[in-house]
């Protein structure tokens, strides 16, 4: 049984525990792999470097959590509250953060490739240098975030919320080549122009960033008729 207030026992493969109170719990190193973390309490937890590969987070309690270099990919992160956690340099390729809060989390240079992250909260979040390559994002909360040098190819931004928001400065050096956007998404008034010319309609509402470079690439692309 793993206890908290630094603990540090390490769970087996596939551990099972559930609703667990780990507030506080030292899981440096851990292999947490494929574990079943359902609703368990994390609050404050070292887990920096932890393997959590698959790992069941449902609705667990990360707030202020350290995962920095965790391996989180295809982790079920589901509602999971992630606010204030360090996530620096953390593997979530493919990981489930669906409506997972993550306000005011440190996703530096985060790997989150593939990532579904569809009504995530990402409030003043810190994805500088994040990977979001083929990233769901569709409905997702980006109020304050910082995107600097965030790689977003491929994203989807369909509905993106507090896009506009965000001062030039923060979506510098972005790369949005082929990112899914809709008639919902407003982009910040420094790159609106340039993306709307760089886009063309995919039918349904949506368009596609087309060209080359980033937010501060001015290729002009010729509009076509959606399908």
């Amino acid at each position: 049984m793993l206890l908290a207030g630094g603990a540090r026992r390490r769970p087996l493969f596939g551990a099972d525990v559930i609703g667990a109170d780990l507030r506080a719990a030292d899981l440096t190193d851990a292999d947490l792999n494929r574990a079943n973390l359902n609703r368990a309490y994390l609050t404050g937890a070292n887990l920096r470097a932890a393997n959590l590969n698959r790992a069941n987070l449902t609705g667990a309690d990360l707030t202020d959590a350290d995962l920095r270099a965790a391996n989180l990919s295809g982790a079920n992160l589901d509602g999971a509250n992630l606010g204030g956690a360090n996530l620096g340099g953390a593997n979530l390729n493919r990981a489930n953060l669906g409506g997972a809060n993550l306000t005011g989390a440190d996703l530096t240079n985060a790997h989150l490739r593939g990532a579904h992250l569809t009504g995530a909260i990402l409030h003043v979040a810190d994805l500088t240098g994040a990977i979001l390559h083929v990233a769901d994002l569709t409905g997702a909360d980006l109020h304050g975030a910082n995107l600097t040098d965030a790689n977003l190819t491929d994203a989807n931004l369909t509905d993106v919320l507090g896009l506009e928001y965000l001062t030039g400065s923060y979506l510098r050096g972005a790369d949005l080549v082929d990112v899914t956007w809709s008639e919902r998404t407003r982009w910040p008034d420094a790159v609106a122009a340039v993306m709307r010319e760089r886009s063309v309609p995919i039918g349904g509402g949506k368009y596609r960033v087309q060209g080359s470079g980033n937010t501060g690439a001015d290729v002009s692309v010729p509009q076509v008729p959606v399908p």
